[in-house]
């Protein structure tokens, strides 16, 4: 009997002997990570989750720019799907004066306006004592002579009545091109300051008329010729190729009269700023002025 239990007993420790045994085989098989493997791994983990919110959640940047409906806020509307894909929202403000755009970004409503050049720009400056900045040059809008009473500058009569734009620069732009035709004779230092003080020689003894670029469409009736902005001209439905005379492209006025970008100093250095003159500047937008404005808008890139 007593021979009977110390022999279960033995066979009962060679068994557990066994078991403890095979239990430790077993952990062997998985070793567990060091201290300094865990902390790799779990940083490698929480960068991998961090890149993945990042990509999902990458912050769209809004940019509002004031801008003339025609060609600019057209030309805008082509940029915006272009502008998108680079992360950046682009809102339109369509205004119709050659004021509100610019103190819009003096007062901070809008980051940036697209309707002027640069000599427009200066002249404000100069008036309002801003400092506002052109970050790029976009298109070019030749000036043109539209018919009102007269259908053939050859015809003008003797003390013709011509509309012309009411803001300087843009008169001596006026008067400029009608010196390209003849009709009269400028200072030769006069330039793109030209003002009628500065006609030397005018045998048509022409009148002008002065009025705001916007009205000047409007007045042809009412005026033998008028010297109309392009962008004015083709909102008002005239076509460059109808004009009776037009800035030569090659010319003073397309170096100086290109339509700018132009924004605050506090913002010209923006990337969102910079991303959007590089898309306006573009083979994209190119192609669309090219097809659309029939020469009435020139791409300067």
């Amino acid at each position: 009997m007593k021979k009977n239990i110390i022999n279960k007993i033995v066979t009962l420790a060679a068994t557990l002997t066994l078991t403890l045994s095979f239990a430790a085989c077993g952990k062997e098989a998985e070793p567990a990570l060091e201290k300094g493997e865990e902390n790799v791994q779990e940083l490698s983990e929480r960068s991998a989750a961090n890149d993945t919110a990042t990509t999902d959640t990458k912050e769209v940047v809004s940019l509002k720019v004031g801008a003339n409906i025609t060609p600019h806020a057209e030309i805008l509307e082509q940029a915006k799907p272009l502008l998108a894909e680079k992360g950046i929202n682009l809102e339109i403000v369509r205004l119709e004066d050659s004021i509100t755009p610019n103190t819009g970004v003096i007062e901070g409503s809008l980051d940036a306006n697209y309707f002027q050049h640069v000599p427009y720009l200066d002249q404000f400056n100069a008036e309002n004592g801003s400092d506002l900045v052109s970050v790029g040059a976009i298109h070019y809008e030749p000036f043109g002579v539209y018919a009102g009473r007269v259908n053939d500058l050859n015809e003008l009569p003797d003390g013709a009545l011509v509309a012309v734009p009411n803001n300087v620069t843009n008169e001596a732009r006026a008067l400029l091109l009608l010196a390209q035709e003849g009709l009269l004779k400028l200072k030769d230092d006069a330039g793109i300051n030209a003002t009628v003080e500065d006609i030397v020689e005018n045998p048509k003894n022409i009148q002008f008329k002065e009025l705001a670029p916007e009205q000047l469409v409007a007045a042809l009736p009412d005026v033998d010729v008028a010297v109309i902005n392009g962008n004015y001209a083709i909102e008002g439905g005239l076509h460059v190729s109808g004009a009776l005379a037009v800035e030569a492209n090659d010319g003073l006025a397309a170096v100086t009269y290109g339509n700018i970008i132009a924004t605050s100093p506090a913002h010209q250095n923006d990337e969102a700023i910079k991303t959007l003159v590089e898309v306006l500047q573009g083979p994209e937008i190119k192609a669309f002025i090219e097809s659309t404005y029939d020469g009435a808008v020139v791409p300067l890139n």
